[in-house]
């Protein structure tokens, strides 16, 4: 196949899977091996960089809110607790994966860990599917109603905790966290909302260790632009018609299961 094909494939899988929770890492994994594709580490930081774009412009005015707050020592405010949640979530994954980097990136060499992690992604989405809020809790905290209660900053730990498991390919950044978040008690929106803002810090970090000095090269400035498109369209498309309900969950899961016992078999045998 046509290397600006392949290219362009990879481009739009990165844009639909950072998102949906069913692991971007474990796609283009995937899909570089199916399309016999290696774009480098700079197309991988293109890409990835598309996508975090995406959730800057989707979430702007919020993320303005929240920095503007959080920066300057205003932490009494939602806004400014919001960002405080957001540091506690990133720290256990930044801690963890700086400590066991290696390990981490050894394991991306593995189709069979690549399956087994699309596994655990469908386990942890059926679970939230048909998990009930036993506790409702509110993520700003504006106008609690009866039995509501704040999310706390031991539950954005937790949460934090859940995304330690995505530095494994397969495992779904975004399905940990989002999942999580709905088992803790946070409605469907409100835990998309705080999934796809918690990860802003920490694919941005990575992708600045990545790169260093250097700077993305301009030939592959259609790479970001594509996987931002797409990665646009796939946040809102979850945010206001596919997630609405954590019932929809159930979907993502069977795909994420079907997926593992099929590359399972693939690998077991080849």
């Amino acid at each position: 196949m046509n290397e600006l094909i392949s290219a362009l494939i990879i481009a739009v899988v990165q844009g639909l899977t950072e998102w949906m929770p069913i692991s971007s890492s474990g796609h283009l994994i995937l899909f570089e091996k199916l399309l016999d594709y290696s774009g480098g580490l700079m197309f991988d930081v293109a890409l990835h960089f598309g996508t975090l774009m995406a959730v800057f412009v989707y979430f702007g005015g919020d993320i303005v809110d929240i920095v503007k707050d959080f920066t300057s020592l205003n932490w009494s405010s939602e806004n400014g607790r919001l960002g405080l949640l957001i540091l506690i979530a990133t720290l256990p994954a930044v801690i963890v994966g700086f400590l066991f980097k290696n390990i981490f990136l050894n394991a991306f060499d593995s189709l069979g860990i690549v399956a087994l992690g699309f596994g655990i992604t469908g386990l942890i989405l059926l679970i939230a599917s048909f998990q009930r809020r036993i506790k409702r809790k509110k993520l700003d905290g504006r106008t609690l109603e009866v039995g509501e209660k704040r999310f706390g900053y031991f539950d954005g730990f937790l949460v934090g905790c859940a995304q330690i498991l995505s530095l494994f390919p397969g495992i779904s950044r975004s399905g940990a966290t989002l999942s999580s978040g709905l088992l803790l008690g946070l409605d469907e929106k409100s835990a998309m909302k705080f999934s796809f803002l918690m990860s802003i810090p920490i694919t941005f970090g990575a992708n600045i260790l990545v790169i260093g000095n250097n700077t993305l090269p301009s030939n592959l400035i259609w790479a970001t632009l594509v996987s931002f498109g797409v990665g646009l369209l796939a946040i809102h498309l979850l945010f206001k018609h596919i997630l609405t309900s954590r019932r929809n969950l159930k979907w993502f899961a069977i795909y994420a299961l079907l997926l593992a016992g099929i590359l399972g078999i693939w690998v077991g045998m080849s």
